[in-house]
Parts: C-alpha cells; sequence; structure tokens
C-alpha cells in the first residue's frame, strides 16, 4: 500500500505566509517551521536552564516543525482574519484538526499513533510553540521592515506587543538577547 503523509508534507514549500502583504522576500510554510522549531527549541533550554522548567526540548522543537502543517489542506489564513472575532478563530481551529486528521490518515497505523502525539503537544508546550511561532512572525517583520517596507510596520508592533502580552519569560528572554542581532548587518555579527 502507498502513504501519501510525506509527499503532502513535502507541499509545505509551496504555501507562502504573509499573503495580504506586500513582502521584499516571500517565505513558505517550510522555511518558517524549521525556524518555529529551532526557536521552540531555545525557548525550552531557556525555560529549563534559567526558570526552572522541566520541558523536552527536542519533542517541543520536533512538534513545532508540524505545527502549521494543517495548512497544506487549507492555506495560510491571513492573522487578522483568523483572529477576528472568536467564532471565526474557533471554527478555523476545528478546521484546523480536521486538516491534520486527513494528514495522519495518510500514515500507516503504526506511524499515526507516534505522530499524533506531535500534534497533541501539552498546554505549557503548545504556549512555547505558539510564542515560537509569534517570534518568527516578528523576525520576519523585522526583515521587512529593515528593508524599507513600511507595510509591516503595524505587524512589527502588534506581534512584539503580542509576545509581551504572552508572560513567558524564556520568550522575554529571547527577546532582549537574541532579537538585537537581527537588526545588524551580517559583518556586525562575528
Amino acid at each position: 500500500m502507498n502513504y501519501h503523509y510525506f509527499a503532502m508534507i513535502s507541499r509545505m514549500k509551496n504555501i507562502y505566509r504573509w499573503g495580504l502583504m506586500r513582502n521584499t522576500r516571500r517565505e513558505n510554510l517550510s522555511e518558517h517551521s524549521l525556524e518555529v522549531s529551532i526557536i521552540a527549541h531555545a525557548l525550552c533550554i531557556i525555560k529549563n536552564k534559567r526558570f526552572g522548567g522541566n520541558v523536552d526540548a527536542n519533542k517541543v522543537a520536533t512538534a513545532a516543525m508540524f505545527h502549521d502543517t494543517s495548512e497544506i489542506i487549507t492555506g495560510d489564513m491571513p492573522t487578522p482574519i483568523k483572529y477576528y472575532n472568536p467564532e471565526i478563530n474557533n471554527v478555523y481551529k476545528e478546521i484546523e484538526g480536521i486538516a491534520e486528521n486527513k494528514l495522519l490518515s495518510m500514515l500507516p497505523d503504526d506511524m499515526s499513533e507516534e505522530y499524533r502525539k506531535l500534534y497533541n503537544v501539552t498546554k505549557e508546550e503548545r504556549k512555547i510553540i505558539k510564542a515560537a511561532d509569534k517570534i518568527s512572525a516578528y523576525i520576519k517583520c523585522i526583515e521587512e521592515t529593515e528593508s524599507g517596507n513600511k507595510e509591516f510596520n503595524k505587524a512589527l508592533e502588534s506581534t512584539k506587543a503580542s509576545i509581551v502580552k504572552m508572560n513567558l519569560p524564556e520568550a522575554d528572554t529571547f527577546l532582549e538577547e537574541f532579537i538585537p542581532s537581527f537588526k545588524l548587518p551580517l559583518d556586525s555579527q562575528g
């Protein structure tokens, strides 16, 4: 029997983010997911080393790689629409769940139960992945505004505010210690 899960996952590179905004460089879902995974891993390490956490950084990083795979089926829903009101947000979460189940059905049973664990994370793990997702978006906003794209000015401010509002010490630490480098040219980062 043939299974289609990995062929579908490979389509992440064809899903582009920030569809309503003019971009100096387009960002696809595959590269975004890798960045979220890297940031989520770092947030877990910060949480564990500095704030007494006990989070499995490798599990969270792996789950973060798959956090937006439902968008292979649904496409990227722009944030202003997704969060316009609670009703739309709840319906979209339901649609995401259906899409995730559809993807999982494309795996053999003995594998799907393992991959399902990546979609069903704890509340704490979900918050870390969400923070990493927002930090990745914030980095995109920095890159765009630093390139002179004023289209991202408001998104830059609102995205940073949403990260701060999460009140996660590990996210605040990442913002303070690592984000300033994203505003520097390459030859100043060595």
